[in-house]
C-alpha cells in the first residue's frame, strides 16, 4: 500500500468513527466532537510478538483476527520507530545466542516519545544465573544503540535487567511531564494522542481555587499535569504498581498538590459518604476538600451505578471513555443532572473499531 492509499483509508475510517460517535451522542444534545487524529504508522508504544523458531532461524509472528493463522512479522508499521528498530537488532542478536534463544516464546516491547525501551523475554523454561549473565551480554550490545533495560519472564519469575520501566517524556503545551511506565502496567499506547487527550482536558477544565477528584488515575497521567489548574488533586487507583508509579513522577515533577490513594472507585464512594474508613486514607482528611470538577477514566465496563450517583454532585464531569457504549448507559443517568458543553474523538488506535472519547458536563442550573 501507498503512502497515499494508507492517508486515504486512514482519512475515511476516520470519518466513520466520528460519525457513529455523533449518533452515539445526539440523544444527550452533544456539540459537534472535536476530532484528534493519530499518525497513520509509528503511533503505537506497545507491542507484543510471539517468537517462531524454523530450524536455525527465529523471527517475530502475529495471528490474523480472522482465521488465526500465523504470519512472519519483520516490520510492524503501527509500532514506533524504536521499537521497529529493536525488533531487528534483537533477533539478529539472540537469533546466535542459544541460552537466550531456548524456549524463548514471546517477546514484548515499551517504549515512549523519550525513547526509553524495555523489552520483555517470556520463556518456556526458568531462568538462571546463565540466562542473566547473557541477558547482561545482550543488554551491554543492544546499550549501543538504545536506551534499554530486559525483562526475563518465566513460570513464577521474573528477572530485571537493571530496570522493568521508561521514565516517559510527554511533552505538554509546551511542558515536559515525566511519568514512570511499568512494563506489564497499564499505559496510553498511543503517546501522541495521549498528550492530545490531556491538553484536552485541560482546555476544558477552567480555571479554579477548588480541588479536582480523579478516580481510575492509573499512573497519573492526567492527575499531574492538570494539578497546575486546581488547588489540590485527589486520585484514586487500586492497582499497586500504578500507584508507586504516580509516587515517583510526582518527585520527578516537583509537583506538591496531589495526593494518590490506592483506593477503588467504589472504595472512594464509601469514604467520602463517611460508611467506612480506610488506613489507605492516613493523613487525608477528605473534609478539608472542596471538590468541584471530577475527572473519570474507567476501564471498558464503564462506571458502578453508586460511582455514576456519587459523581452527579459535582459541578464539573471530565469523563474519559475507552468504550462508547458504556459511556452511553453512564450518560443516560448523567444526562439528568447535567448537560454536555464539550466533547472529542481521539483516535487512540488508527485502523481498529475502538474509540477513545471525552466528554465535559457541566451541571444544569436549578
Amino acid at each position: 500500500m501507498t503512502r497515499e492509499q494508507l492517508n486515504s483509508e486512514y482519512t475515511e475510517q476516520l470519518h466513520e468513527k466520528t460519525t457513529r460517535l455523533t449518533q452515539l451522542l445526539s440523544p444527550f444534545d452533544a456539540p459537534t466532537p472535536a476530532v484528534f487524529a493519530s499518525s497513520p504508522e509509528h503511533f503505537r508504544m506497545r507491542a507484543e510478538f510471539r517468537v517462531w523458531h524454523e530450524g536455525d532461524d527465529l523471527y517475530h509472528i502475529m495471528f490474523d483476527q480472522q482465521s488465526k493463522a500465523k504470519y512472519r512479522v519483520d516490520q510492524l508499521p503501527a509500532a514506533c520507530t524504536t521499537i521497529n528498530q529493536a525488533m531487528t537488532a534483537l533477533i539478529n542478536e539472540i537469533r546466535h545466542m542459544p541460552t537466550l534463544r531456548r524456549k524463548l516464546f514471546q517477546v514484548d516491547y515499551l517504549c515512549g516519545l523519550s525513547n526509553e525501551l524495555v523489552i520483555s523475554l517470556l520463556y518456556h523454561k526458568q531462568l538462571d544465573t546463565e540466562w542473566e549473565k547473557a541477558a547482561r551480554e545482550l543488554k551491554q550490545t543492544l546499550s549501543q544503540q538504545f536506551s534499554v533495560n530486559l525483562i526475563g519472564r518465566a513460570r513464577k519469575q521474573k528477572v530485571v535487567i537493571d530496570q522493568d520501566y521508561i521514565v516517559e517524556s510527554l511533552p505538554i503545551n509546551g511542558t515536559n511531564y515525566f511519568f514512570k511506565h511499568i512494563e506489564n502496567s497499564f499505559t496510553q499506547p498511543n503517546a501522541e494522542v495521549n498528550c492530545d487527550m490531556i491538553e484536552w482536558a485541560l482546555s476544558v477544565c477552567g480555571d479554579t481555587s477548588s480541588d479536582l477528584l480523579e478516580l481510575y488515575c492509573g499512573a497519573g497521567n492526567f492527575s499531574l499535569p492538570l494539578a497546575q489548574k486546581f488547588r489540590r488533586v485527589i486520585g484514586t487507583e487500586i492497582a499497586k504498581p500504578s500507584v508507586a508509579a504516580a509516587q515517583y513522577s510526582i518527585q520527578r515533577n516537583q509537583i506538591d498538590n496531589v495526593e494518590i490513594v490506592r483506593l477503588s472507585a467504589e472504595e472512594f464512594v464509601e469514604a467520602i459518604q463517611g460508611k467506612r474508613e480506610f488506613s489507605r486514607l492516613k493523613g487525608i482528611d477528605l473534609t478539608t476538600y472542596d471538590f468541584s470538577t471530577v475527572l473519570v477514566d474507567p476501564p471498558r465496563a464503564g462506571l458502578d451505578p453508586d460511582s455514576t450517583a456519587m459523581i452527579q454532585a459535582y459541578n464539573e464531569i471530565v469523563y474519559i471513555s475507552c468504550n462508547p457504549e458504556t459511556l452511553k448507559d453512564n450518560l443516560t443517568q448523567l444526562y439528568q443532572t447535567h448537560e454536555i458543553e464539550a466533547c472529542a474523538l481521539f483516535d487512540q488506535f488508527p485502523f481498529t473499531h475502538h474509540i477513545e472519547v471525552g466528554v465535559k458536563l457541566k451541571r444544569r442550573a436549578c
